[in-house]
């Protein structure tokens, strides 16, 4: 079964809007992997507008001690972000995540909206961040567009998985283009895979069209959600929402 990481940048983003701590980002990871969820996905960002540094070190204890329910798998802790820009770093060091999925947005970035283009330059800039990170224990996924002829280098700077972008394919869904948009992403998925690498998706992805990636790439290892998964939460509750979620990627 593909893995569901549920990011919580959302629910910090509510809470940061009052001087209160409602709603309480640990009860939301509590809960989600209390529906089962497999892991937790956290994006702080220098201005700390949705998850903050303490955030981080609260999940992360957490987790330490969370199971997934039917399972003797620990739950797992994923941090992305741009290693480039604090307090990214600083975190991974402390907390050793289990995964860090490196993520090449800027500050101003209202959300991410790119994957890395590994020019000469960025490969010799990325190259030694991957194997710090692999030293402090952590799996490293490199965020990436659906572009076959990246997934090479990708491998060949020490990342253990991709993944993918998939605003692209959340937009087409449902219109004209959905076929060929998602060819490009199985072709990009593929590449990856004969790379070496193991693929994770995110972004945009929803109740509606995530079956769909699932079944264009069955061999998906995870999916964050975030922004789909914690509006059907005002609808449906956080609990049943998760169970949602992971009912669309079994089926």
């Amino acid at each position: 079964m593909v893995s569901l990481s549920v990011n919580v940048n959302k629910i910090a983003l509510l809470r940061n809007s009052r001087h209160l701590n409602i709603p309480d980002v640990i009860w939301a990871v509590r809960t989600s992997l209390e529906a089962g969820a497999h892991g937790i996905t956290v994006h702080p960002r220098p201005d700390e507008r949705h998850i903050r540094k303490v955030d981080v070190y609260q999940i992360a204890e957490v987790i330490s001690s969370t199971s997934i329910p039917a399972s003797t798998a620990r739950a797992e802790f994923n941090i992305e972000g741009n290693p480039f820009l604090p307090p990214f770093m600083e975190l991974v060091r402390d907390c050793r995540p289990d995964q860090c999925t490196l993520v090449p947005d800027v500050p101003e970035a209202f959300t991410s909206d790119q994957g890395w283009t590994l020019t000469e330059k960025n490969r010799i800039r990325l190259e030694p961040i991957i194997n710090e990170l692999k030293g402090l224990g952590c799996r490293v996924s490199l965020f990436m567009d659906s572009i076959p002829d990246e997934m090479a280098a990708a491998r060949e700077i020490g990342a253990d998985r991709i993944e993918l972008y998939t605003e692209p394919f959340a937009a087409a869904f449902g219109t004209e283009s959905q076929k060929e948009t998602g060819e490009k992403f199985f072709l990009a998925a593929s590449a990856a895979k004969e790379a070496g690498l193991s693929v994770n998706a995110g972004h945009d992805l929803n109740l509606e069209n995530l079956g769909e990636l699932i079944r264009l790439i069955p061999f998906i290892e995870e999916v964050s959600i975030g922004h789909a998964l914690v509006s059907d939460a005002l609808q449906y509750g956080l609990f049943e929402t998760v169970k949602k979620y992971l009912k669309a990627l079994k089926h």
